[in-house]
């Protein structure tokens, strides 16, 4: 039987946004599903090397000043930062991270190396349209 296939569009560059999106790509991983992560806008500035590892850089997608109670709870309970469970979900199964090239420009970036080492190459909005076309599970953060 073939790999499920996963689509993730990832539009925020919120800090519980993209910890959410990693806790889906753990999941998604687990059951061995084939991944797309396609990084729209927001979420393009959130994977740029100066600011991926940097908590000060970002904020809560709501209720911002809850910022500090959810990195304590996360560190308290012992959850991985966003990107390692990104670079876990690429080391158990077939998942591709893909920049939009106009949310690059928008943050200044054009070059795959204007990005963390997590995105495997810059793409046109068409290639994400055609994936979540052609997916089992399409879903938008």
């Amino acid at each position: 039987m073939e790999n499920k296939k996963m689509t993730l569009a990832l539009f925020s560059g919120s800090l519980d946004k993209l910890t959410a999106a990693g806790i889906i790509l753990s999941g998604a991983a687990a059951d061995d599903m084939q991944i797309d992560v396609f990084v729209l806008l927001q979420g393009a500035r959130a994977f740029k090397k100066e600011f991926a590892k940097d908590k000060n850089e970002l904020q809560l997608a709501e209720n911002a000043h809850l910022r500090e109670e959810f990195l304590q709870s996360l560190k308290k309970l012992n959850v991985n930062e966003w990107y390692e469970f990104f670079q876990q979900a690429k080391e158990i199964t077939n998942v591709k991270i893909h920049i939009c090239g106009l949310a690059g420009k928008i943050w200044g970036a054009e070059k795959l190396e204007d990005f963390i080492d997590l995105a495997d190459d810059i793409v046109g909005i068409g290639e994400y349209i055609t994936a979540a076309e052609e997916a089992d599970v399409h879903l938008f953060i």
